[in-house]
């Protein structure tokens, strides 16, 4: 039997450890996968990487999750069709309702088996009830090296999420509505 909304709020944990958001997506670079340059399309990495940040918000929070942000994707080296793409996702630090996402993209050439970083990125995300009401989340208890840097660091980025959404509301009632050709 399927549970409810409800009965998962009634059954909200507390804590949760990163680890237990963490997942995997492997896929190899096909020539439709590739820019003019012959290397991973940046757009079909992005969609890639809210695909699986979204898991690991909804393991961690076990409820519906909407993208709030992607606020930052950081391509570090360009990915070849002879590569291997891993991303690997977890969530680093939490707010009340908010989840913030690391995603480590590793490549691995399948020639010669080197592998690197080539990108990462930091995604947020709301977690709601049935409603589409954001709901509290439960902490985040980093174990790993990695996720305690993360962790310790995540104060820092959800100031400057606040400030650029602050910055982005502003912008937005700048601008217009219309189109150029009306």
């Amino acid at each position: 039997m399927e549970t409810d909304s409800k009965e998962r709020r009634d059954q909200v944990v507390e804590k949760r450890f990163s680890k237990e958001s963490r997942c995997y997506k492997t896929f190899r670079v096909f020539p439709t996968d590739v820019n003019n340059y012959d290397t991973l399309f940046g757009g079909k990495l992005m969609a890639h990487i809210d695909d699986i940040a979204s898991i690991a918000a909804s393991k961690h929070s076990r409820s519906f999750v909407v993208t709030a942000s992607t606020d930052s994707v950081d391509f570090l080296s360009p990915i070849p069709m002879t590569a291997s793409v891993c991303l690997e996702s977890y969530v680093t630090w939490t707010g009340r309702s908010s989840m913030e996402v690391f995603v480590k993209v590793i490549t691995e050439d399948l020639l010669s088996g080197e592998r690197h970083i080539a990108a990462t990125s930091f995604l947020t995300f709301v977690a709601l009830d049935d409603n589409k009401k954001p709901i509290p989340v439960p902490q985040v208890v980093p174990e790993s090296e990695e996720e305690i840097q993360l962790h310790q660091s995540g104060d820092g980025r959800a100031d400057m999420r606040r400030h650029r959404r602050e910055q982005s509301k502003k912008f937005a009632d700048f601008l217009t509505t219309s189109y150029s050709w009306e």
